[in-house]
């Protein structure tokens, strides 16, 4: 039986990285001439400390669970990939022309056509990552990225462009999807469908890459490739399948964040939630389910923003920095744990 020690050892980088950000999130804070006690106050107050922060706070946590999944997912195929702001973008965009191709049809086989344009759209282009790694032996976090910055460079390109709609002057956007494929609130709160989506898919996510024939051979894969084919896996194609696994799930995320909340492709989705999923991913270690806690977190640091604005007269970007933070300090303290252990 694993000792109390044993069990925490998992958790103790996250926990000092979580310290160490909030010891330099203070700093920052001083230098601006704010209270840091007081700050951190205000950002559990904006995060958990109402039932409207609480909404606030889960509807920003849906997306980046998914995008999170974007990079939790190729990870266990030992690949560091993270340009799931672009899977979300194409996503997105993909999502938005179903209605517009199928407009008048029922609203759920719509709506499930959505998901699947969603889904397929972000898959595919974090599947080209997974290949040019396997084809051509190219960096997935290099071309990962600059894939994010070329997904969102088409995605405005068009947006402004082939698919805007000629009714939306000063904001261009696609058209409309219309009220009759809108995603509403779930029932008693005012958090959308896409709460329960996300929680779902994690959990889907953790039963296929953790209880599955496929999700043990992606870790086989991820962790001694030669061993993999040696063992006559298809390694090339378990990378691009978990890499077109995550980058649907991002794809999702921005399907959801049209028929949700923002109802049509524009360029308000891209609020970085991408991003957002590469610290909530690495934070939880690549776990589906902690994957969910993580994004709690950060959805309510993002949700405390306007809060620190109003408050202490901070930039309502103050939260990124903690964000940032956050996630240098997790990499800090997770390389110094890998030579701990290589030590012992």
């Amino acid at each position: 039986m694993k000792s109390a020690w044993q069990l925490a050892a998992p958790f103790a980088p996250v926990s000092a990285a979580i310290v160490a950000a909030a010891l330099l999130f203070a700093l920052f804070l001083l230098v601006q001439g704010a209270a840091p006690l007081q700050a951190l106050e205000l950002v559990i107050q904006g995060a958990f400390g109402s039932a409207f922060a609480w909404q606030n706070t889960l509807s920003r946590a849906a997306p980046i669970m998914l995008t999170a999944l974007c990079v939790a997912l190729p990870a266990r195929a030992g690949l560091v990939i993270i340009g799931g702001e672009g899977a979300l973008a194409l996503g997105a965009l993909a999502a938005a022309m179903v209605p517009v191709v199928g407009a008048g049809w029922p609203a759920y086989p719509v709506l499930a056509l959505m998901a699947l344009a969603g889904f397929a759209a972000g898959g595919a282009w974090m599947a080209l990552v997974a290949w040019l790694r396997h084809a051509r032996g190219m960096n997935e976090t290099i071309s990962s990225l600059l894939l994010a910055y070329i997904g969102i460079a088409l995605f405005n390109f068009l947006v402004e462009g082939a698919l805007r709609d000629p009714a939306s002057l000063n904001k261009p956007s696609t058209p409309p999807i219309g009220e009759l494929y809108a995603i509403g609130p779930m029932p008693g709160f005012d958090v959308h469908w896409g709460l329960a989506w996300g929680l779902v898919v994690c959990a889907l996510a953790w039963l296929v890459m953790r209880h599955t024939v496929f999700g043990f051979s992606v870790g086989v894969a991820g962790g001694n490739p030669r061993a993999a084919q040696m063992a006559g896996l298809p390694v090339g194609m378990l990378l691009i399948a978990s890499c077109f696994l995550g980058g649907g799930c991002a794809g999702l995320a921005g399907m959801l964040e049209v028929a949700a909340v923002h109802g049509s492709a524009n360029a308000s989705l891209l609020a970085g939630y991408g991003y957002a999923g590469i610290l909530v991913s690495f934070a939880s270690r690549h776990h589906p389910l902690g994957i969910i806690a993580g994004a709690i977190l950060v959805g309510g640091i993002g949700a405390s923003g306007s809060l620190l604005q109003r408050r202490l007269d901070l930039p309502d970007a103050a939260t990124l920095v903690l964000q940032g933070t956050l996630f240098l300090a997790l990499l800090a303290f997770e390389t110094l744990n890998r030579k701990g252990l290589r030590r012992v």
